[in-house]
Formats: structure tokens, sequence, C-alpha cells
């Protein structure tokens, strides 16, 4: 069980293998504090339209699955929307349209079709759980590379040294592209070498 967990951590990482969810990490990882909330929210929609999905899997005819997905799904985007507005109303600002956006996140409703339709309410958590952790990592990482580049701060306090020069790049979209394109470099060479080491013993 808890490999339905630790898979979406690392071997089905939704970023840095699968490549989805581009939208949101591409346009809202300036800063970590906003790939965090972003991350915190999508995680909340796919863990409670997985359970929801799961529990009822057995009364949806196939016909009309998607578009009861798609139904469930934005109930919980709703929801989460209205959330960060009352309470976080900055944060909300700040990521404006990608919050509502997450209804037609692929994280989302891939695993709505491919895991939680077909599988029971605990497997169907814990899968969505760790995708959603995994989605949050990955964007957390990408918002505090191009918040230490480009404004010296992580989460807001400053890290870098006082002559330090901003790379202004780094908070504009082709510095999304180069962070991300990066990490998944990086990502791909630490993975090969894991699996040598597996293989060698």
């Amino acid at each position: 069980m808890i490999k339905e967990f630790t898979k979406g951590l690392w071997k089905e990482n939704p970023i840095f293998v699968q490549v989805l969810g581009m939208c949101p990490t591409l346009a809202v990882t300036t800063k970590a504090l906003f790939g965090f909330s972003m991350g915190m929210a999508t995680t909340f929609v796919v863990v409670s339209s997985s359970v929801v999905i799961s529990l009822i899997r057995r009364f949806v005819p196939r016909e009309v699955r998607i578009p009861m997905f798609t139904v469930i799904i934005a109930t919980f985007v709703t929801a989460a929307d209205y959330f960060l507005k009352a309470n976080l109303y900055q944060i909300s600002k700040a990521l404006g349209p990608y919050v509502p956006l997450i209804v037609v996140n692929c994280i989302i409703l891939g695993r709505a079709e491919a895991f939680a339709s077909k599988n029971n309410i605990a497997r169907s958590f814990l899968d969505a759980l760790g995708m959603g952790v995994g989605f949050t990592c990955a964007l957390i990482i990408l918002g505090s590379v191009r918040e230490l580049l480009g404004s010296g701060t992580v989460f807001g306090y400053a890290v870098m040294w006082g002559g330090f020069t901003k790379w202004v790049i780094m908070v504009l979209p082709a510095g999304a592209f180069l962070t991300l394109g990066l990490l998944v470099g990086l990502f791909n060479v630490i993975n090969s070498r894991m699996v040598k080491k597996a293989g060698c013993k």
C-alpha cells in the first residue's frame, strides 16, 4: 500500500517524470510561497475528488464517467478557490485564474480516470495524496530556485548577500522554462544513477 503513496513522490512524479500540469507549474512559481499554495490547493482537490470518485465508482455508468468526474472535481476546486479568497486573499490574487483552472488539470483528471475509478478508497487516497505531495514538492523546488536567483529570497526571507545581483530572467516566463528544464535534467540524471546502482546489486 505504501508504494501507492511513494510513487508520486519520485517514480511517477507529476512534474519531473510525467510532465503534467505545466500551465500552473510555469506560471505561479515566481515565488516558493505561490508554488506551495498552488500545490496545497491541487492536493486538496485531487485527494478529495479521488476519494469521492472511488466511493461512487460502481454506481456511475461508463458513458457519463468523464462529465461526472468533472463535476466532482469542479465542486472541490470551487471550495478551494473560495477558501483562498476568504482567508488568503493576497495569495488568491497572486495565483489569479490558475486556481479555477485546476478543474482541467491533467493530474487530477488522470488520477480519477486511471486509478480512483478502478480502485478502493484506501488505495485511491494514498495514490492521490502521493501525487499531490509530489506535485507540491516540485512546485516548491521550482519556486525556491526562481525566487532565490530572481529576488535573493526564499519564502520571503533574505538568503543571498547584500551585493547579490538579481537575475531578472528568473521571474520571467523564460526563467520558468529554463529552471524546469534544468531540474528535469537533474532529476533524470539522479534517477538513472539510482537505477544503475539497483541493477548492480
